[in-house]
């Protein structure tokens, strides 16, 4: 198996090792980019980060309210206050028809202390770590971090980014330590079927151990399309002892900045184990917060309020996807859940030479870049329109894969506008090959 790449070595005698294998998100990376071109007097139309652009709904946020007058802003339990810890065991049980006890469930700030937690707990040194590519870039970022060994599985566009036994079956070992899924998918917006998470199911049960541990991240759950809905693996026959069900407020109730977040694990045991990390890294998170949540869960008034948001999301997908597809050299499949359209720019990359751009940059420049960031960098600077690009979602796996991620959490005028500017960058040849020559940075 090959290592996962890790960051740039700096000040050897000042940092320990281990901060050299630890990656990040790269769509947090950019900001300070966006704020260079936006300092030369352009404005740029925002597409990378995957946060919703609703408001926190007002019931939510006058919880809050509440909560803090009720001076409701000291330490309280690590685990995360019982109410919240009940609410999330109902809203999970009656969603996936499971019987969850309060006492598995863990609050966090936010969706990613658990993924960190879970490569800490659950697999050791030199066991195998397996995580779609593309795929959420902290499930890949932990691994040479932990020192253990990474498993891409490298999703297929011409399967429609699924998972399948196929693809799963191989990478399976008596070294197989942690299982990453995500369904609906960052970057992809796939959603999994029932009947796909049971050939899943029946493979993991069949060629794994029973103690090895599958992540569902389930972060995008209340965010589906066409009438499809989302089904968590632990809601399959077998599966709910071998899960760990993760979600959080971010993205259903547009509350990114709220920081809480939960996972519900096979048993109290475990919890237990991830209460006490939760002890050691972050004491507990605000209860103010934490009441927040409980009210996102129980109130009548939030069903209404995520489907306008979804619907919204929905609407803009119709829009952009078609816009998309009508660029030549741009290819885009209809994402099921989430809200990021995720484009096949393999004909851009041809059109514009990026690729022999590429090649003829410097080793130490290639590692950090691929002839899709070029044209995300391009687009940036020259277009002003901001992007992810493939490599930004897992970076093995992602050789010789020309995609862009875009995220419609944005107004549909912003969009259309966004999507016009590709369509005349995919175009712009001379442009691209004299913004490689300029001298502008060409990695993230």
């Amino acid at each position: 198996m090959c290592a996962a790449p890790t960051a740039a070595r700096i000040t050897p005698t000042l940092f320990a090792d281990r901060v050299s294998r630890i990656g990040t998100e790269e769509a947090f990376a950019l900001g300070a980019l966006i704020a260079r071109v936006e300092a030369s007097g352009e404005r740029v139309i925002r597409c990378n980060l995957g946060q919703p652009d609703f408001p926190l709904p007002r019931h939510i946020a006058e919880a809050v309210k509440r909560s803090l007058d009720r001076g409701q802003t000291t330490y309280c339990d690590p685990q995360g206050i019982p109410e919240l810890r009940a609410a999330v065991a109902r809203s999970v049980s009656e969603r996936h028809g499971l019987d969850v006890d309060p006492a598995r469930v863990v609050v966090y700030p936010g969706g990613r202390p658990p993924i960190g937690f879970a490569h800490m707990a659950y697999s050791e040194a030199d066991e195998e770590v397996i995580y779609p590519s593309p795929g959420y870039p902290l499930f890949e970022s932990f691994v040479p971090y932990f020192r253990c060994v990474p498993v891409p599985v490298v999703l297929r566009e011409d399967q429609g980014f699924g998972l399948t036994r196929t693809e799963l079956e191989p990478l399976l070992s008596e070294r197989t330590g942690l299982i990453f899924l995500n369904f609906p998918s960052n970057p992809t917006g796939g959603v999994a079927t029932r009947e796909q998470l049971q050939e899943l199911s029946e493979l993991l049960i069949e060629k794994t151990g029973p103690d090895v541990r599958v992540y569902s991240d389930e972060s995008y759950e209340a965010i589906t399309f066409d009438g499809d809905r989302h089904v968590s693996i632990a809601s399959i026959p077998g599966m709910e002892s071998r899960t760990i069900i993760a979600s959080g407020v971010s993205k259903t109730y547009a509350w990114t900045g709220g920081r809480v977040g939960w996972a519900v694990y096979p048993t109290v045991e475990e919890a237990q184990v991830h209460r006490r990390l939760a002890i050691n890294y972050f004491a507990s998170i605000p209860p103010y917060n934490q009441w927040g949540a409980v009210e996102a869960l129980e109130s009548p008034l939030s069903p209404p309020a995520i489907q306008e948001m979804v619907d919204a999301f929905q609407r803009r997908r119709d829009l952009v996807v078609p816009a998309l597809n009508r660029i030549d050299g741009v290819r885009c499949q209809n994402p099921k859940g989430a809200f990021y359209a995720f484009p096949n720019i393999e004909g851009v990359v041809e059109r514009l030479g990026a690729q022999q751009a590429f090649d003829e940059l410097p080793q130490g420049v290639r590692d950090r870049t691929s002839p899709a960031t070029l044209f995300q960098l391009f687009l940036l600077y020259r277009y002003q329109v901001a992007t992810m690009d493939r490599r930004s979602f897992s970076t093995l796996g992602s050789e010789g894969q020309h995609y862009l991620r875009l995220s419609i959490a944005n107004s549909d005028d912003e969009l259309v506008e966004a999507v016009r500017r590709i369509g005349v960058a995919a175009h712009d040849a001379d442009g691209f090959q004299a913004f490689v020559a300029s001298g502008e940075r060409l990695t993230l």
